[in-house]
């Protein structure tokens, strides 16, 4: 059983990207039920949507889960939706601002999550982990690398369910108001990372 996760390095203002973090403060604690791919990617809209097609082309994981920051959001949002757009006024790292673009021309409208999001959402909160479910990633890297994952897996005909997790700002970005620490979100990604692995079972080569 392999997993893919992915994380993104910090950009713009936000110098410190929780979900860096998390992918490196996993990739050190390799779990015995699953082999866990852990990456980061670039805030790059050509090199982060190269990378992802490159990783599941090369490792063909059996599920993938990707990560990302949204400083706004007070909460853990499981996504349901990919958009075929890019259509952001914040720069990439790169200095590239794409607005109303889609990612691929030749591809559908929008790619849904196949994660089991009501599991997913129970297993959080039964843990007192503040959860929601967000009908889209946004516009911005976020949503290209999780539209581009679930493309590429759809072209290659694997059966590999992938989603996207976007997570709040760290507490130190946000004022005095109550909010997950660094070690919630670890943990919510553990049980994330841990339902995954059951639900699709398989031999480590």
């Amino acid at each position: 059983m392999k997993i893919l996760l992915t994380g993104f390095e910090p950009f713009a203002q936000w110098k410190v990207n929780p979900s860096e973090q998390i992918v490196r403060a996993l990739a050190k604690s390799q779990p015995s039920d699953y082999a866990l791919i852990a990456e980061i990617l670039p805030v790059d809209y050509v090199q982060a949507g190269s990378r992802i097609k490159l990783l599941i082309q090369k490792h063909k994981p059996d599920a993938v889960l990707c990560l990302g920051l949204a400083p706004e959001r007070r909460s853990l949002s499981l996504e349901r939706v990919a958009l075929n757009l890019d259509d952001a006024p914040l720069p990439d790292n790169s200095g590239r601002v794409r607005i109303g673009r889609h990612i691929l021309h030749d591809g559908p409208a929008a790619y849904y999550s196949t994660h089991p999001l009501n599991k997913l959402l129970s297993a959080f909160i039964n843990k007192n982990l503040p959860a929601t479910t967000s009908n889209h990633a946004g516009t911005y890297l976020c949503n290209h690398v999780f539209y581009l994952a679930r493309h590429e897996i759809e072209r290659m005909g694997l059966p590999s369910p992938c989603g996207f997790i976007h997570l709040p700002g760290m507490p130190s970005a946000r004022g005095k108001q109550k909010r997950l620490t660094l070690r919630d979100m670890t943990k919510a990604i553990e049980l994330c990372l841990d339902a995954l692995s059951r639900s699709r079972k398989r031999p480590i080569p």
